[in-house]
């Protein structure tokens, strides 16, 4: 079962989008030097259909996207309210933060306007620098992924 332990809404998260970002527990990538031990911990409320309708009422004028940041532990759960926000709310992208290096077979990818995937590898650097392992994703028009990491790097 998939948990969550906080929200928030950011704009970093996703270019062009203002997402609330689900912090799901229970990760088990455990990548040296995350700043987020907490959700190593297999804590915090369910993340199911109830809840994504009380977030929808509580921040749905406010927001454009829904990031799982997580849920590594049950991909197939993350599918499942991905294709729950499509049906029921269209107007919502979805995007989903993996620390995997690959996404799991069991998951429809066309289920995400957006996905990331690599854990954190501390010398490489989050996404915003140019050495960063991991990468984020955007379906294109024709159902493709484009790497859209780029998007991260300041250019001066």
């Amino acid at each position: 079962m998939l948990k969550y332990v906080n929200t928030g809404i950011v704009f970093q998260e996703i270019p062009d989008e203002v997402t609330l970002a689900i912090n799901i527990s229970n990760c088990p990538c455990h990548c040296p030097g995350c700043h987020s031990h907490y959700l190593w911990e297999d804590i915090g409320l369910p993340l199911d259909a109830g809840a994504i309708d009380a977030f929808v009422k509580e921040y749905g004028p406010d927001i454009t996207c829904f990031a799982f940041m997580g849920g590594d532990n049950d991909p197939r759960g993350v599918n499942i309210l991905a294709q729950y926000i499509h049906e029921e709310y269209p107007q919502f992208k979805v995007a989903w933060y993996s620390g995997k290096t690959v996404i799991s077979a069991m998951v429809d990818k066309g289920d995400f306007d957006y996905i990331k995937i690599g854990p954190f590898i501390k010398h490489l650097g989050p996404l915003k620098s140019p050495t960063t392992n991991q990468r984020l994703y955007r379906q294109d028009e024709h159902g493709g992924f484009e790497d859209i990491t780029s998007r991260f790097w300041r250019t001066r």
